[in-house]
């Protein structure tokens, strides 16, 4: 059982990561998901105070992955129309244009929103970047943290 548990894990670490790119997958909790199939094996007992840790800091990632292309668009001079039309454009570019779509989405939905909401080119374009960064952050932390759920699981398992 336990080496099932352990590939089950090493499966959700390798999903994780494809998850932290692509929307449709969520990859902090698939890593996540990996060190609890890891504490149910004989081999690695984690704590509880690491184990809600854990699961706080994914939680955190999780919101962070949502506001971080709207703070983008905020900070780059953005408005509501901008924050709305960079959700739009998200949610757009994983089924109208994928997989693409998941990087430029944002970036669109953001320039389109400023443009309905009046602004120049110019001010739409910024707060299109600025969503566009904002989406890299967050894909950033997505890895991030996937790769010190990896670490934790391996060196976990070696010991």
């Amino acid at each position: 059982m336990d080496i099932l548990l352990i590939i089950l894990g090493i499966v959700c670490l390798l999903i994780a990561f494809a998850g932290s790119i692509l929307p449709m997958l969520p990859g902090p909790p698939l890593a996540y998901l990996a060190l609890i199939f890891l504490h149910f094996t004989d081999k690695v007992d984690f704590t509880p105070t690491q184990l809600i840790v854990w699961g706080l800091f994914v939680a955190m990632i999780l919101i962070l992955d949502y506001i971080t292309p709207l703070l983008g668009t905020k900070y780059s001079g953005g408005t509501q129309y901008g924050n709305r039309g960079c959700l739009i454009g998200t949610i757009a570019g994983i089924f109208v244009f994928p997989p693409w779509g998941i990087i430029i989405g944002p970036f669109i939905g953001a320039f389109i929103g400023e443009r309905i909401g009046g602004k120049k080119t110019a001010a739409a374009l910024k707060a299109g970047i600025g969503a566009f960064i904002g989406f890299l952050f967050g894909i950033i932390f997505k890895l991030m943290a996937c790769s010190f759920f990896t670490w934790q699981f391996f060196t976990a398992l070696l010991k």
